[in-house]
């Protein structure tokens, strides 16, 4: 889709993800710019991680996100017996045609909540990777493909609780956004506190179709960025590789994530082009997870997120295009 044709099927496309959008905020109230950003992933065709303390509405918001959408979904609880056949599916002999047959797992679905993911240990985390980049999955020799669309939805608890295994640095650059909910306002709460069912995830309605999701992440590629924007990217891409707080800074593949995010969240916005308020608000959440931060300023950080205060300095560094 072209960007003509994208401007005239603007209003349409924006009056759909609103009424998306509405529907997600009603399951988690409240967190109107967590539930933006939930959706900035899924029309970046990214792969969602939600980090919090429990019962802030982790799953909720990932139960909403799936049951949104008119197709496949699978809820996953890892835990630490958890084997990677548990997710992909096994190999099985059939007696009676004296062949193995491929029993597909829960992979194979548009979304996937992998539920308290870092439960689980690196082998088992490690067998959704082929998955979320290249779309299939290799059993055997043989690779099935994946479904359209295809989104995991992962949601952990923080590292310093007990029985959990950190994710490595290869699996956190395989989600496009990390988001943290965090507990709602006072008056939230108190809506929350008087609802009847406690269960409003599960009782989201479909909005879209698979084929209107998929319309809409073709859509995104033709908004249009402008080469100033593109150039500012790069600047808080090559800051972070330089920075002296940093042992790891963004990868390419980072940078290419918040390029489409910030096309996403442009069409979010009801706008075909992205300004460079689009890129500072995505860039802490497309890149905290994907930095890995020098051991002596993580300890001063004292419990902070350091690489979030890291890149809140390198935004703050970088020159904004006018």
């Amino acid at each position: 889709m072209g960007q003509r044709e994208t401007a005239e099927a603007l209003p349409a496309a924006t009056e759909k993800l609103s009424e998306l959008e509405a529907a997600l905020g009603q399951a988690l109230r409240g967190k109107a710019e967590v539930v933006r950003l939930a959706l900035v992933c899924l029309l970046a065709r990214g792969h969602l991680l939600i980090e919090d303390v429990p019962g802030v509405g982790k799953t909720t918001l990932a139960q909403a996100l799936a049951r949104s959408v008119d197709c496949g979904y699978h809820r996953l609880q890892f835990t630490s017996d958890m084997l990677p056949s548990d997710v992909l599916g096994v190999t099985v002999y059939n007696a009676q045609t004296r062949e193995f047959e491929f029993k597909r797992g829960p992979i194979f679905t548009n979304f996937l909540l992998a539920d308290e993911i870092n439960r689980a240990t690196p082998k088992t985390q490690s067998a959704l990777l082929e998955a979320m980049n290249e779309l299939q999955v290799s059993i055997d020799g043989v690779s099935y493909p994946m479904a359209r669309p295809f989104m995991v939805i992962a949601t952990q608890n923080p590292v310093e609780h007990h029985g959990t295994y950190p994710l490595p640095e290869s699996q956190l650059d395989r989600f496009l956004l990390r988001l943290r909910i965090g507990y709602p306002d006072a008056e939230s709460e108190r809506q929350i506190l008087r609802q009847r069912e406690d269960r409003i995830g599960m009782q989201v309605r479909p909005v879209l179709s698979a084929a209107e999701v998929i319309e809409l992440q073709e859509m995104i590629h033709a908004v249009r960025v402008e080469e100033a924007v593109t150039d500012y990217i790069m600047a808080i891409v090559e800051r972070s590789r330089s920075h002296e707080s940093l042992y790891l800074g963004v990868s390419p593949r980072g940078a290419q994530a918040l390029y489409r995010a910030a096309q996403a969240l442009a069409l979010l916005e009801g706008r075909d082009y992205v300004i460079p308020d689009d890129v500072k608000r995505l860039a802490t959440p497309v890149f905290a997870h994907r930095v890995v931060v020098n051991p002596r300023v993580a300890l001063l950080a004292r419990g902070a997120d350091a690489g979030e205060r890291v890149l809140a300095e390198i935004l703050a560094s970088v020159e904004v295009p006018l």
